[in-house]
């Protein structure tokens, strides 16, 4: 039975974690209760040595539509502190992300999506970043990261503006990383998570650290490389014409 009460929704196979924005009936708004949820599900699933790479992904034919406004009560900075929370936790999460879109990924949800490592659309999806609609001051570090995505022209034409972009204009802009035909998007998914999971996980974690800015962690990284046996792994597994088996893991959070 499907579940009645909007919530997030996980599960992982094959090594990847899923997790579904699941509100049908508001286009798969977030709530505050959702919100909140948000960054003690991520760490749990960075803890979990079973868990290589993550999909952030909406019920139904819509990845998320927003904040549901009717559960915010206190005031909108307080409103936007737990949206910023929930960005910059999925930002940090230590393995791969890749948000699949469908239908409209729109304000809070494009802050999810900008958030993650990669975003892969189904066509016909739509993007819009919002707050000039409402009068809202869109945070620093989400501004930051949208630049970061699409440069400053194009991340001004959307919070300017307000408009929404089509699936292939927000590949042009750099928004998303790949574009799929209907019905195409959930195995595509699958296949390159799949390729995510067998690749090696201290090659990712430093890259992703150091693709943010993280330049000061280059010795703990070349340590980490030293110690790992990846290295070793993966030449040996090159020359011997076998698929590698790194055994580095990220560290479990304390």
């Amino acid at each position: 039975m499907e579940p009645s009460e909007p919530q997030l929704l996980h599960a992982v196979t094959d090594s990847v974690a899923t997790v579904v924005v699941h509100n049908p009936a508001k286009r798969n708004a977030m709530t505050a209760a959702m919100w909140r949820a948000l960054p003690p599900l991520l760490d749990t699933l960075a803890g979990d040595p079973g868990v290589r790479a993550l999909v952030l992904t909406g019920e139904g034919g819509t990845f998320c539509a927003g904040a549901d406004i009717s559960t915010l009560r206190g005031s909108p900075e307080e409103a936007q502190g737990l949206a910023v929370r929930a960005e910059e936790a999925l930002a940090a999460f230590p393995k791969p992300t890749l948000a699949a879109i469908r239908g409209h990924c729109v304000g809070g949800g494009s802050q999810l999506a900008a958030a993650c490592d990669l975003r892969f659309a189904e066509e016909g999806a739509l993007f819009g970043v919002t707050p000039a609609k409402l009068g809202i001051v869109y945070p620093a570090s989400s501004t930051r990261r949208l630049v970061s995505l699409v440069g400053p022209a194009s991340a001004k034409y959307l919070l300017f503006s307000g408009e929404l972009i089509d699936a292939q204009r927000a590949l042009r802009t750099g928004l998303v990383d790949e574009v799929l035909r209907g019905g195409e998007l959930a195995e595509r998914v699958t296949e390159f998570t799949r390729v995510l999971a067998s690749r090696s996980q201290l090659t990712q974690a430093a890259a992703k650290e150091f693709a943010d800015g993280r330049t000061d962690r280059d010795a703990y990284w070349t340590g980490q490389a030293r110690g790992s046996g990846d290295t070793a792994e993966g030449v040996a597994a090159f020359l011997e014409r076998r698929q590698p088996r790194f055994t580095w893991s990220v560290p479990g959070r304390g």
